[in-house]
């Protein structure tokens, strides 16, 4: 006879039915899976999508001119936008990087102009003002354990002012600066599209930051401290280390924004790029960086700004008032910012 408290282990055939069933992956979840692993891969079709439309909706935005004009664009608020990829893969997000910009681009302007230093030495003091600004935020995060939003919608205000304070409200034209300041608004012909020095230099910038972020210990730690602070630190990262390092980074990359925003604008001002801030945010949110931290891609980000670039500037074309494309963008946000939320349930 069986022993009665005697258990029995279930059927092979049992076993691997169950292993089978909670192995199966429907269509959907292989694609969540591979957007998961790679990022990029939604904005980058979002974009190519977009220039068909656009190109199919009006010639001339495809001529040549046209697409110089919108790298152009897009070299301000993609460079801006490497310096709050960094912060948000670290689950923060710098609210801070436009009035930062400024305020570096102000300093630059008004040390060559209203104190007649020479080019190189205004430079050097934007990129130390800017790495100043890096320095608070990250202070503030990591020593006073204030939350990042806290902390950056506050020394927007600050810096806003500090720009007000050192500028009094005037305008520092390219014409009275050295040229090594504007130097980043010059411009080159590539394959018939005029390029500005600031361009490749954004690309440079990219480059660099990709490099970091996939294949140096540093960017490795960076998204450990994204994904999950605590496991972080117990498998032996300094955390505050590496959030510090991530807001002075992008505080040089912000002042780096300074220099390509004053040859693109051909001079400082105290009211240059006032939406800068969310357009970085926004750029970095289509390019696939969770706003949880922990993934996302550099490349990705320029994608986003790409995307943003495009629409507006195909909009235009298509005689939509600015209003519209300011919609247009909020609906990619919105739908970007979803579908991050729907690929973050994947089963891991």
């Amino acid at each position: 006879m069986t022993n009665p408290n005697t258990t029995t282990s279930p059927p092979t055939s049992s076993l691997n039915l169950a292993d089978e069933f909670i192995n199966r992956q429907t269509p959907m979840m292989r694609v969540r899976e591979v957007l998961h692993r790679y990022p990029a891969i939604s904005p980058a079709i979002v974009l190519v999508i977009s220039i068909i439309v656009f190109g199919i909706i009006n010639p001339r935005f495809l001529a040549p001119t046209n697409l110089s004009l919108i790298t152009q664009q897009v070299a301000v608020i993609g460079t801006l936008a490497v310096a709050e990829t960094l912060v948000i893969l670290t689950a923060g997000i710098d609210l801070s990087v436009g009035a930062a910009m400024v305020l570096s681009s102000i300093v630059m302007g008004n040390a060559a102009v209203g104190l007649g230093l020479p080019g190189i030495v205004a430079l050097l003091l934007g990129l130390i003002t800017g790495l100043a600004t890096g320095l608070i935020n990250g202070l503030l995060v990591t020593r006073l354990n204030l939350p990042p939003f806290i902390v950056t919608l506050g020394t927007l205000s600050v810096f806003t002012a500090l720009t007000l304070l050192i500028s009094n409200g005037a305008t520092v034209q390219g014409t009275s600066m050295p040229g090594l300041l504007t130097w980043t608004g010059l411009t080159l012909r590539v394959f018939g599209v005029d390029i500005t020095y600031g361009v490749l230099l954004m690309i440079l910038l990219y480059v660099v930051m990709g490099f970091a972020l996939a294949r140096t210990a540093w960017g490795r730690h960076v998204y450990a401290v994204g994904d999950d602070k605590e496991a972080a630190r117990l498998t032996g990262i300094r955390v505050s280390r590496v959030l510090l390092s991530v807001y002075l980074v992008a505080g040089v990359v912000v002042a780096l924004t300074a220099w390509i925003q004053i040859g693109r604008d051909y001079g400082s001002s105290p009211n240059a790029a006032v939406d800068a801030n969310l357009n970085a945010i926004t750029a970095v949110v289509i390019g696939g960086t969770s706003l949880f931290g922990g993934r996302g891609n550099i490349w990705g980000t320029l994608l986003g700004a790409l995307i943003v670039g495009v629409f507006r500037n195909g909009l235009a074309l298509a005689g939509l008032d600015v209003l519209y494309q300011t919609l247009a963008v909020g609906i990619l946000v919105i739908v970007a910012v979803s579908i991050d939320q729907w690929i973050r349930k994947v089963r891991k």
